[in-house]
């Protein structure tokens, strides 16, 4: 049986979540709190603290009506910003996600507003993300995949401008066990290699190249790994060629409890305060 391919920012996605994500350092505390209402309705409270000192934060509601196929989704920031997101998924059409998202800030009483289109199919993964307030403009990006083999372009539109405003493409091949990708962004002038291999249930292991071409001659490099201690627990590292070193460790202590902490080095001035100590908690219910 074809199942669809990733959407076109999802191709290198294994190697982008290892490298990327449950490095803690990037904000001082990060604090995240999930509950669900009796009536259904799931709740998110976020709350980050970043290194210079400001504090940002967000409460989020979402209701999702399974026979009709309609989420709604209900945000609150800190910086006084309403968004409100409906989602509409295989209603219209078998495999048609569609999704209508608004912000309203009170303050200065400007508005915006997004229409969103997902459609999959076997073998097929297509997006078009139009913004209706500015230009307005469109991006539209689809991967086609075969055996594993995916090949996927990326354009942006200026309705305005009757005009072509970014341009992206990017082959890759995935199986469950590994993983390559390589990726030509801002108008074909910045390419990323970037390869996943999951060694065992226990070890994962990856690394992304990137070259801008209209930049320095220089290849940016991180190399990352993940290593399950136990059924709870979970240690990463990554180090990058401007010598960045980066450790976490993420553990469940009871259910709905998990705890996360990181630390981000760089060896090439370890006697100067250019470190970062970041701390992650997270309550669910």
């Amino acid at each position: 049986m074809s199942f669809p391919p990733p959407a076109f920012s999802d191709i290198a996605k294994a190697s982008n979540d290892l490298i990327n994500r449950d490095f803690y350092h990037t904000a001082a505390a990060n604090l995240e709190v999930k509950s669900k209402a009796p009536n259904g309705v799931n709740f998110n409270v976020k709350g980050k603290s970043s290194h210079e000192g400001s504090t940002t934060g967000s409460i989020e509601g979402k209701y999702v009506n399974v026979p009709s196929g309609l989420t709604v989704t209900q945000a609150w920031t800190t910086t006084n910003v309403l968004n409100t997101k409906l989602e509409l998924d295989n209603q219209i059409a078998k495999g048609l996600r569609a999704e209508v998202a608004a912000d309203f800030v009170p303050s200065s009483k400007d508005i915006g507003a997004k229409l969103n289109l997902t459609f999959k199919q076997p073998n097929f993964h297509g997006r078009a993300f139009f913004d209706l307030m500015k230009g307005p403009t469109a991006n539209i990006d689809a991967v086609l995949g075969r055996e594993g083999f995916l090949v996927g372009a990326e354009a942006g539109y200026d309705v305005q401008k009757a005009a072509i405003t970014r341009y992206a493409a990017a082959v890759g091949y995935s199986v469950p066990q590994y993983s390559a990708a390589i990726t030509a962004s801002n108008n074909l002038s910045v390419f990323s290699a970037a390869y996943y291999h999951k060694v065992n249930s226990e070890v994962e292991a990856g690394a992304k190249a990137t070259w801008d071409s209209k930049g320095s001659n220089n290849v940016g490099l991180e190399v990352a790994g993940k290593w399950r201690l136990d059924p709870t627990s979970f240690a990463k590292a990554k180090v990058n060629d401007r010598g960045i070193a980066c450790l976490a460790y993420n553990v469940l202590l009871r259910s709905g409890v998990t705890v996360g902490a990181g630390i981000s080095l760089d060896t090439q001035k370890l006697n100067e305060s250019a470190h970062k100590v970041g701390t992650h908690f997270e309550f669910s219910g």
